[in-house]
């Protein structure tokens, strides 16, 4: 299988470039992002790069003993590559992703070569029962949990013969995870309002989607009151400070991509007012202009590249739930497009710390209509 990839690691980072340019879609002026065919099969490949290459890794489980210490693929024998185990997960769901919306892609069938041998039912069988560890509780939680369920999400209901066993077999880890939510939200008092893996408010965006797809009503309602009670009553929020240093998320924004799932439109339209009042002046204006990117070998600093994905992918669906006549859509769309042209063209980087990961943004983004 891995002879079968060798071909991949060979692609230049100057073809890849010229796909993924500002000029590979259209929507600066008019936000109108979309993923073409081209930049799937582009980003497909950085994903299978990565998909299973154990080294480098970045192992994030507790060590009780000498007996703990194994290979990555030992302990995670379905998500082992992409450098650390969140990041595996997503590089599978924009392997999914991309295959369900172009199955003509020319590396269709090396995807579900991977995605066959990656995503079995022992192989998840094995992940399922990590998280009944005792020093497993906070594994990955909640940033490798939201991208779990947004994985089996993709999956769920889609007719391909494939994709029924992938998702029949993830589907015991997918409940473990749903539980956890279950179990631990309720006894988080006070949300984690930071721009990277903590995130309380992306931990339960994608889990609410998840939930509401599968009919979950025990996941969906918990999600429905922690946000609410969380965020509720948010006034005013101190964007102005936004970014940090290696933010790949933008609190403030995450928080409101949060809420215009929860709240009915009008609601939500109060709400906003009250959470971002400068959003139809622009303001504060560093929310609006795409953060600066110094150096793309560097695990921490490359995070901003992937802020400005989340970003547009943000502001494109907080523009999608407010109404036609809100001053603020046109800053939104404007901004997201913005940032969109910034980051596109550094998703293939040459550099391990950004590729292993910046795809799945990307396609998430270029994915996730206005209409959403």
């Amino acid at each position: 299988m891995r002879t079968k990839h060798l071909f991949l690691v060979v692609v230049t980072i100057f073809g890849l470039a010229m796909i993924l340019t500002p000029s590979s879609f259209s929507g600066e002026k008019n936000d109108d992002l979309k993923l073409t065919r081209e930049q799937a099969s582009a980003f497909s490949k950085l994903a299978l790069k990565g998909a299973q290459k154990e080294y480098p890794n970045k192992p994030g489980d507790v060590l009780t003993g000498a007996l703990d210490v194994k290979s990555p693929k030992s302990t995670h024998p379905a998500f082992y590559g992409c450098f650390d185990w969140h990041s595996s997960v997503h590089g599978h769901w924009m392997l999914v992703s991309v295959l369900r919306q172009f199955p003509d892609l020319p590396e269709a069938k090396l995807i579900r070569e991977v995605l066959t041998e990656n995503l079995t039912a022992e192989n998840l069988k094995i992940e399922a029962a990590h998280f009944t560890h005792p020093e497993a509780k906070s594994f990955e939680r909640p940033y490798g949990w939201t991208w779990l369920l947004k994985l089996a999400m993709e999956l769920h209901g889609w007719d391909d013969p494939d994709a029924k066993k992938w998702s029949a077999n993830l589907r015991p880890l997918a409940e473990v995870i749903a539980n956890r939510y279950v179990e631990y939200f309720p006894k988080q008092t006070y949300p984690i309002r930071s721009g990277v893996h903590p995130n309380t408010a992306f931990g339960l965006s994608f889990a609410y989607d998840y939930s509401r797809a599968v009919g979950n009503k025990k996941l969906q309602s918990l999600i429905e009151e922690r946000a609410r009670t969380y965020y509720g009553k948010d006034v005013d929020a101190p964007a102005r400070w936004e970014p940090d240093g290696a933010d790949f998320l933008s609190p403030s924004l995450t928080e409101a991509d949060l809420m215009r799932r929860i709240l009915p439109p009008a609601e939500f339209r109060e709400w906003f007012i009250k959470y971002l009042p400068g959003v139809a002046k622009g303001e504060p204006a560093t929310l609006f202009n795409p953060a600066t990117v110094t150096d793309r070998s560097d695990p921490q600093i490359v995070h901003l590249d992937g802020l400005n994905l989340s970003r547009a992918w943000c502001m494109r669906g907080i523009v999608s739930a407010l109404p036609a006549d809100a001053p603020s859509r046109a800053v939104l769309s404007a901004s997201a497009a913005k940032h969109a042209s910034a980051a596109l063209k550094h998703v293939a980087s040459g550099d391990y710390a950004g590729e292993h990961w910046l795809a799945s943004f990307a396609v998430y983004m270029l994915s996730t209509p206005k209409s959403e």
